[in-house]
């Protein structure tokens, strides 16, 4: 315990010190922001060294091993998508309870039906309501900011390159979710722990590496946990306090801290709860949310129906002959891969955490609802967002390829959500309220779910007493604040970052551990088969 409180008490001081040496004539958002810069500089320039020029390996890595899974498992995208879509709705929870099966079915690795440990009695939450949680941590202002940013930096042709990575990702989604629930951790109390620190140490474990699987373990869960303060967090209160700002057109020096602020105490009050009060709140809020926002899109869409083609046409020409000054072929397609592996997460092994929870007797049913999300949250939800703007800017309303994703209009300068807005403001009345009420709670889904990643991870480096969790939600409350504080360049930078860093761990056990995945692939599809 003295150890953890020294560890806590030093992750404090290397956090707050920054911030608070600089004078007080400047406001709290500014000196957040100038703490926070070179903390957020410092892990971009590590996790995103290149290769070649403007070519981070850890965006080669993910596109590769994505390829890799989908040529491996026989695009599972694409052939288990309607077998996704019924374990979703309960097609097959009599499967998953034991029922129904038959001989050949229950056995597994040679045991005996009544000697299995009954699997669908561990876990928490339902199919649906892990894929909620787990698409809330996804579906969020990744989808809504990330894709502005995306456009505004790369053109139209960096949507191609983001639909690309979905479609990929969804194999990669697969396997990591179904490794989450086969190596999970089930505590006396039925409490789940899962994710890829359990599935790396376990699985590398019993192929004979287990110092590897410690040390790759340890590093994903420390990335994790970063990964909950950046991307899960920071940027998601960066973008809603963004909206808020607009809309009320508060230009207070301390107008972000003061939104921070109120959001952590938002976000503190549902954390407390642990995954079942989090999954309770993202089943009802995220579908609603999400659903509003696509009929809103697709209101859009239908109301400039002849500009819709046109959109489509810039997506795909600019994909492979992007425009002057807004880079080549790699760097488009690099700014859609990196939007769109933020967005989605595939590789960085963070929803199997949420997936590990769920109830049920297969963990490769868990992989494919998990398949699922990747294609809402990317090929779809972004897709639609991209030709909003890229309608939008029909005219040349503003100029592609503005540094740091920033573009002017009349002089005034957007970026993000607040891009977004504008689209929408154009064509539905009062749609900046309703943008705004959306990114907020967008933002809050994806900070409660990104809450349960991070807490995970702790409790795997730190123990699962009391204190250890609630010192994390403590620090993780913290960040909120600093997110809405702090510049979007910043914030981002440091996001992608950890990220982007879960990827090298995660990477390490999918490569040793995917034979298991085909294996108890082939194990359901089979259970499947027999109660036909």
């Amino acid at each position: 315990m003295k150890l953890l409180k020294t560890r806590i008490t030093l992750l404090f001081v290397m956090v707050l010190l920054p911030m608070l040496s600089y004078s007080q004539e400047k406001g709290w958002d500014e000196r957040i922001d100038e703490g926070f810069k070179p903390i957020s500089d410092f892990f971009s320039k590590v996790i995103f060294f290149e290769i070649l020029p403007d070519t981070p390996l850890v965006i080669v890595l993910l596109v590769l091993m994505a390829l890799f899974f989908t040529i491996y498992f026989g695009f599972p995208n694409v052939r288990y998508f309607k077998t996704a879509i019924n374990v979703v709705r309960g097609k097959y929870d009599e499967i998953d309870e034991g029922h129904k099966l038959g001989d050949q079915a229950a056995g597994v690795d040679g045991d005996i039906r009544d000697t299995i440990r009954d699997e669908s009695q561990e876990g928490e939450v339902s199919h649906f309501q892990a894929l909620a949680t787990a698409v809330s941590g996804t579906v969020g202002n990744g989808n809504i900011a990330g894709v502005a940013l995306a456009i505004a930096l790369g053109g139209p042709g960096a949507t191609f390159w983001m639909i690309i990575c979905g479609f990929l990702g969804m194999s990669t989604k697969f396997v990591e979710c179904t490794l989450g629930v086969q190596y999970r951790d089930v505590g006396p109390d039925g409490t789940v722990y899962g994710g890829p620190m359990y599935y790396i140490s376990k699985g590398l474990k019993e192929r004979g590496f287990a110092t590897l699987g410690k040390i790759a373990a340890v590093f994903f869960a420390i990335f994790c946990i970063g990964g909950s303060f950046g991307g899960g967090n920071a940027a998601q209160s960066n973008q809603a306090t963004i909206v808020v700002k607009d809309l009320l057109a508060w230009n207070s020096s301390s107008a972000g801290t003061i939104i921070g602020v109120i959001l952590a105490i938002l976000v503190g009050i549902i954390i407390i709860g642990g995954i079942k009060r989090i999954a309770s709140v993202t089943e009802k809020v995220v579908p609603f949310m999400a659903v509003m926002y696509l009929l809103a899109c697709i209101y859009i869409l239908l109301s400039n129906a002849s500009l819709v083609p046109g959109a489509f046409g810039q997506i795909f020409s600019q994909a492979f002959t992007p425009q002057a000054g807004i880079g080549g072929l790699i760097g488009v397609l690099l700014i859609g891969f990196k939007r769109a592996a933020f967005s989605n997460e595939a590789g960085a092994g963070s929803a199997s955490i949420a997936h590990s929870a769920v109830k049920t007797k297969y963990s490769a049913s868990e992989g494919l609802v998990a398949l699922l999300e990747p294609f809402i949250d990317t090929v779809v939800i972004c897709t639609m967002t991209a030709l909003v703007i890229i309608i939008f800017n029909t005219g040349g309303v503003f100029d592609y390829g503005g540094e740091g994703g920033k573009v002017f209009i009349d002089g005034v300068g957007y970026e993000g959500a607040g891009i977004t807005s504008l689209a929408f403001a154009k064509y539905i009345p009062y749609s900046d309220v309703f943008l705004t009420i959306a990114v907020v709670l967008f933002a809050v889904s994806t900070m409660i779910s990104w809450s349960y990643y991070g807490l995970q991870s702790w409790k795997f480096l730190f123990g699962r007493g009391k204190a250890a969790d609630m010192t994390y939600k403590i620090i993780f409350c913290l960040f909120v604040i600093i997110g809405a504080a702090a510049n979007m360049g910043s914030i981002w930078a440091f996001s992608d970052a950890m990220i982007f860093a879960m990827v090298f761990p995660n990477m390490i056990g999918l490569f040793f551990l995917y034979p298991v995945v085909k294996k108890q692939l082939e194990r359901y599809l089979e259970a499947i088969k027999t109660s036909k």
